[in-house]
Protein backbone atom coordinates (compact mmCIF):
# COMPACT_ATOMS: atom_id res chain seq x y z
CA UNK A 1 0.00 0.00 0.00
CA UNK A 2 1.42 3.35 -0.83
CA UNK A 3 1.25 6.37 0.88
CA UNK A 4 -2.00 7.97 -1.01
CA UNK A 5 -3.55 4.76 0.00
CA UNK A 6 -2.79 4.87 3.68
CA UNK A 7 -3.86 8.48 3.64
CA UNK A 8 -6.84 7.75 2.59
CA UNK A 9 -7.78 4.67 4.74
CA UNK A 10 -6.64 7.03 7.53
CA UNK A 11 -9.10 9.65 6.91
CA UNK A 12 -11.77 6.41 5.93
CA UNK A 13 -11.01 5.55 9.32
CA UNK A 14 -11.29 8.12 11.50
CA UNK A 15 -13.67 10.23 10.18
CA UNK A 16 -17.12 8.73 9.79
CA UNK A 17 -18.45 8.21 6.44
CA UNK A 18 -21.19 11.14 7.01
CA UNK A 19 -19.73 13.24 9.49
CA UNK A 20 -19.09 16.01 6.91
CA UNK A 21 -21.92 16.68 5.11
CA UNK A 22 -23.45 16.73 8.35
CA UNK A 23 -21.77 19.56 10.16
CA UNK A 24 -22.24 21.70 6.81
CA UNK A 25 -25.82 20.49 6.46
CA UNK A 26 -25.82 21.34 10.31
CA UNK A 27 -24.98 24.76 10.21
CA UNK A 28 -27.61 25.94 7.31
CA UNK A 29 -30.15 24.58 9.86
CA UNK A 30 -28.59 26.53 12.40
CA UNK A 31 -29.45 29.17 10.28
CA UNK A 32 -32.58 28.72 9.68
CA UNK A 33 -33.38 28.37 13.06
CA UNK A 34 -31.66 31.21 14.44
CA UNK A 35 -34.24 34.17 13.19
CA UNK A 36 -37.15 32.05 13.92
CA UNK A 37 -35.88 31.76 17.70
CA UNK A 38 -34.64 35.24 17.91
CA UNK A 39 -37.88 36.55 16.66
CA UNK A 40 -40.06 34.30 19.04
CA UNK A 41 -38.09 35.48 21.67
CA UNK A 42 -39.94 38.84 21.33
CA UNK A 43 -43.18 37.70 21.46
CA UNK A 44 -43.36 38.41 25.06
CA UNK A 45 -43.11 42.35 24.50
CA UNK A 46 -46.19 42.27 22.74
CA UNK A 47 -49.71 41.74 23.67
CA UNK A 48 -50.95 39.43 20.70
CA UNK A 49 -54.50 38.76 21.73
CA UNK A 50 -55.03 42.61 21.68
CA UNK A 51 -53.60 43.61 18.47
CA UNK A 52 -55.13 41.16 16.48
CA UNK A 53 -58.48 41.94 17.31
CA UNK A 54 -58.03 45.64 16.16
CA UNK A 55 -59.95 46.14 13.20
CA UNK A 56 -56.85 46.79 10.78
CA UNK A 57 -55.24 43.28 11.74
CA UNK A 58 -58.79 41.53 11.11
CA UNK A 59 -59.09 43.15 8.06
CA UNK A 60 -55.79 42.27 6.39
CA UNK A 61 -55.96 38.58 7.94
CA UNK A 62 -59.58 38.45 5.91
CA UNK A 63 -57.97 39.81 2.76
CA UNK A 64 -55.58 37.27 3.01
CA UNK A 65 -57.46 34.29 3.58
CA UNK A 66 -59.82 35.43 1.00
CA UNK A 67 -57.51 35.89 -1.93
CA UNK A 68 -54.98 33.09 -1.61
CA UNK A 69 -57.29 30.71 -2.61
CA UNK A 70 -58.71 32.06 -5.40
CA UNK A 71 -55.24 33.04 -6.97
CA UNK A 72 -54.56 28.91 -5.86
CA UNK A 73 -58.07 28.23 -7.36
CA UNK A 74 -57.01 30.39 -10.61
CA UNK A 75 -53.88 28.88 -10.50
CA UNK A 76 -54.66 25.24 -10.18
CA UNK A 77 -57.45 25.50 -13.10
CA UNK A 78 -54.97 26.54 -15.42
CA UNK A 79 -51.82 25.79 -14.47
CA UNK A 80 -52.62 21.37 -14.35
CA UNK A 81 -53.70 21.44 -17.70
CA UNK A 82 -50.67 22.60 -18.38
CA UNK A 83 -48.73 21.02 -16.47
CA UNK A 84 -50.02 17.83 -18.41
CA UNK A 85 -49.64 19.23 -21.44
CA UNK A 86 -46.17 19.72 -20.97
CA UNK A 87 -45.52 16.14 -19.48
CA UNK A 88 -46.95 14.53 -22.39
CA UNK A 89 -46.35 17.03 -25.46
CA UNK A 90 -43.42 17.96 -27.54
CA UNK A 91 -44.05 21.53 -29.88
CA UNK A 92 -42.44 24.06 -31.42
CA UNK A 93 -41.04 26.50 -28.10
CA UNK A 94 -41.97 23.96 -25.59
CA UNK A 95 -38.68 25.33 -24.19
CA UNK A 96 -39.91 28.79 -24.34
CA UNK A 97 -42.91 28.05 -22.73
CA UNK A 98 -41.37 26.23 -19.91
CA UNK A 99 -38.98 29.25 -19.54
CA UNK A 100 -41.85 31.83 -19.45
CA UNK A 101 -43.31 30.17 -16.23
CA UNK A 102 -39.76 29.91 -14.64
CA UNK A 103 -39.80 33.70 -14.85
CA UNK A 104 -41.84 34.79 -12.00
CA UNK A 105 -39.98 32.50 -9.72
CA UNK A 106 -36.85 34.45 -10.86
CA UNK A 107 -37.73 37.32 -11.46
CA UNK A 108 -37.61 39.67 -8.39
CA UNK A 109 -41.18 40.36 -6.65
CA UNK A 110 -41.54 44.05 -6.93
CA UNK A 111 -40.02 44.12 -10.84
CA UNK A 112 -43.13 41.42 -11.61
CA UNK A 113 -45.51 43.78 -9.77
CA UNK A 114 -44.10 46.36 -12.08
CA UNK A 115 -44.92 44.24 -15.03
CA UNK A 116 -47.95 43.65 -14.02
CA UNK A 117 -48.53 47.60 -13.81
CA UNK A 118 -47.78 47.78 -17.79
CA UNK A 119 -50.06 45.60 -18.66
CA UNK A 120 -53.32 45.90 -16.04
CA UNK A 121 -52.51 49.14 -14.54
CA UNK A 122 -54.91 51.71 -14.47
CA UNK A 123 -53.62 54.36 -17.31
CA UNK A 124 -53.58 50.96 -19.88
CA UNK A 125 -56.06 49.96 -22.11
CA UNK A 126 -56.89 47.25 -20.38
CA UNK A 127 -56.72 48.79 -17.15
CA UNK A 128 -58.58 51.90 -17.85
CA UNK A 129 -61.49 49.76 -19.77
CA UNK A 130 -61.93 47.59 -16.92
CA UNK A 131 -61.78 50.70 -14.18
CA UNK A 132 -64.64 52.35 -16.35
CA UNK A 133 -66.67 49.33 -16.32
CA UNK A 134 -66.41 49.40 -12.28
CA UNK A 135 -63.60 46.38 -11.95
CA UNK A 136 -60.49 48.09 -11.46
CA UNK A 137 -57.66 45.83 -11.62
CA UNK A 138 -55.20 47.71 -9.37
CA UNK A 139 -55.51 49.30 -5.74
CA UNK A 140 -58.55 46.40 -5.05
CA UNK A 141 -58.73 42.72 -4.49
CA UNK A 142 -58.57 41.65 -7.64
CA UNK A 143 -55.27 43.55 -7.92
CA UNK A 144 -53.83 41.48 -5.07
CA UNK A 145 -55.38 38.25 -6.83
CA UNK A 146 -53.68 38.95 -9.69
CA UNK A 147 -50.17 39.78 -8.11
CA UNK A 148 -50.70 36.69 -6.16
CA UNK A 149 -51.85 34.43 -9.26
CA UNK A 150 -48.49 36.18 -10.85
CA UNK A 151 -45.77 35.06 -8.65
CA UNK A 152 -47.44 31.28 -7.33
CA UNK A 153 -49.03 29.49 -10.19
CA UNK A 154 -45.69 28.28 -11.21
CA UNK A 155 -45.44 26.17 -8.25
CA UNK A 156 -48.13 23.90 -9.37
CA UNK A 157 -47.36 23.96 -12.85
CA UNK A 158 -43.97 22.84 -12.40
CA UNK A 159 -44.65 19.73 -9.55
CA UNK A 160 -47.85 19.16 -11.19
CA UNK A 161 -45.44 18.62 -14.41
CA UNK A 162 -43.16 16.45 -12.21
CA UNK A 163 -46.43 14.34 -10.83
CA UNK A 164 -47.69 13.88 -15.14
CA UNK A 165 -44.31 12.85 -15.73
CA UNK A 166 -43.53 9.55 -13.60
CA UNK A 167 -47.02 8.58 -14.66
CA UNK A 168 -46.24 5.37 -16.65
CA UNK A 169 -47.54 6.25 -20.00
CA UNK A 170 -49.15 2.51 -20.92
CA UNK A 171 -51.83 3.05 -18.23
CA UNK A 172 -53.38 6.16 -20.15
CA UNK A 173 -52.71 3.92 -23.76
CA UNK A 174 -54.62 1.11 -22.20
CA UNK A 175 -57.32 3.23 -21.13
CA UNK A 176 -58.26 4.77 -24.67
CA UNK A 177 -57.71 1.19 -25.75
CA UNK A 178 -60.72 0.21 -23.60
CA UNK A 179 -62.86 3.15 -25.45
CA UNK A 180 -62.12 6.07 -23.05
CA UNK A 181 -61.55 9.63 -24.37
CA UNK A 182 -58.44 11.80 -23.93
CA UNK A 183 -60.58 13.90 -21.25
CA UNK A 184 -61.90 10.81 -19.36
CA UNK A 185 -58.63 9.18 -19.55
CA UNK A 186 -57.14 12.26 -17.98
CA UNK A 187 -59.81 12.77 -15.27
CA UNK A 188 -59.52 9.27 -14.29
CA UNK A 189 -56.42 7.94 -14.50
CA UNK A 190 -53.69 10.57 -15.10
CA UNK A 191 -55.25 13.07 -12.71
CA UNK A 192 -55.69 10.04 -9.88
CA UNK A 193 -52.32 8.75 -10.10
CA UNK A 194 -50.06 12.10 -10.07
CA UNK A 195 -52.83 13.41 -7.47
CA UNK A 196 -49.92 13.58 -4.43
CA UNK A 197 -47.80 15.71 -6.57
CA UNK A 198 -50.71 18.40 -7.56
CA UNK A 199 -51.42 18.60 -4.03
CA UNK A 200 -48.34 19.26 -2.85
CA UNK A 201 -47.95 21.92 -5.59
CA UNK A 202 -50.96 23.71 -4.46
CA UNK A 203 -50.50 23.92 -1.44
CA UNK A 204 -47.28 25.56 -1.91
CA UNK A 205 -48.84 27.42 -4.15
CA UNK A 206 -51.16 28.89 -1.62
CA UNK A 207 -48.33 29.46 0.81
CA UNK A 208 -46.69 31.63 -1.54
CA UNK A 209 -49.46 33.53 -2.41
CA UNK A 210 -50.46 34.31 1.35
CA UNK A 211 -47.13 35.33 1.95
CA UNK A 212 -46.86 37.71 -0.92
CA UNK A 213 -45.80 41.24 -0.52
CA UNK A 214 -43.59 42.68 -3.20
CA UNK A 215 -45.84 42.16 -6.55
CA UNK A 216 -49.01 42.42 -4.18
CA UNK A 217 -47.22 45.90 -2.82
CA UNK A 218 -46.93 47.62 -6.12
CA UNK A 219 -50.26 46.42 -7.70
CA UNK A 220 -52.64 46.90 -4.75
CA UNK A 221 -50.82 48.56 -1.49
CA UNK A 222 -54.33 49.03 -0.79
CA UNK A 223 -56.75 46.89 0.62
CA UNK A 224 -54.57 45.56 3.23
CA UNK A 225 -53.20 42.26 3.85
CA UNK A 226 -51.12 39.80 6.11
CA UNK A 227 -47.99 41.02 4.52
CA UNK A 228 -48.48 44.63 3.52
CA UNK A 229 -49.82 45.52 6.80
CA UNK A 230 -47.20 44.05 8.71
CA UNK A 231 -44.76 46.46 6.64
CA UNK A 232 -46.91 49.29 7.75
CA UNK A 233 -46.82 48.02 11.38
CA UNK A 234 -42.59 47.94 10.84
CA UNK A 235 -42.47 51.47 9.40
CA UNK A 236 -44.74 52.43 12.70
CA UNK A 237 -43.45 51.03 15.28
CA UNK A 238 -40.76 48.80 14.20
CA UNK A 239 -40.23 44.98 14.48
CA UNK A 240 -42.20 44.14 17.74
CA UNK A 241 -45.13 46.05 16.28
CA UNK A 242 -44.94 43.41 13.18
CA UNK A 243 -44.92 40.24 15.92
CA UNK A 244 -48.69 39.39 16.66
CA UNK A 245 -49.53 39.39 11.94
CA UNK A 246 -46.17 37.64 11.83
CA UNK A 247 -47.46 35.03 14.32
CA UNK A 248 -50.37 35.12 12.61
CA UNK A 249 -48.68 34.06 9.40
CA UNK A 250 -46.20 32.15 10.90
CA UNK A 251 -48.84 29.73 12.18
CA UNK A 252 -50.67 29.61 8.96
CA UNK A 253 -47.21 28.63 7.36
CA UNK A 254 -47.16 25.87 9.76
CA UNK A 255 -50.33 24.34 8.28
CA UNK A 256 -49.44 24.64 5.32
CA UNK A 257 -45.50 22.86 6.21
CA UNK A 258 -47.40 20.06 8.01
CA UNK A 259 -49.50 19.62 5.18
CA UNK A 260 -47.07 19.30 2.55
CA UNK A 261 -44.83 16.67 5.30
CA UNK A 262 -48.27 14.39 5.16
CA UNK A 263 -48.69 14.66 1.86
CA UNK A 264 -45.13 13.09 1.67
CA UNK A 265 -44.82 14.56 -1.81
CA UNK A 266 -42.55 17.43 -2.15
CA UNK A 267 -39.17 15.99 -1.61
CA UNK A 268 -40.04 13.46 -4.85
CA UNK A 269 -41.13 16.49 -7.08
CA UNK A 270 -37.63 18.55 -6.33
CA UNK A 271 -35.43 15.00 -6.52
CA UNK A 272 -37.39 15.25 -10.17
Amino acid sequence: MNRTDSRVSWWSFRVPERLVPALLGGLILVYFVLPFAAFLSRTGTANVVAQLSTPAAQTAIRNSLITAPISTAIATLFGVPLAYALARSSFVGKRLVEGVIILPLVVPPVVGGAMILTAVGRFTPLGSAAAAAGIPLTGSLLGVILAQTFVAAPFVIITARAGFGSVDERLEQASRSLGYGPLATFWNVSLPLARGAILAGIVLTFARAIGEFGATMMVAYNPRTIPTRIWVEFISGGIDATVPLALALLAITLVVVTAVQRLGQLPTVVDR
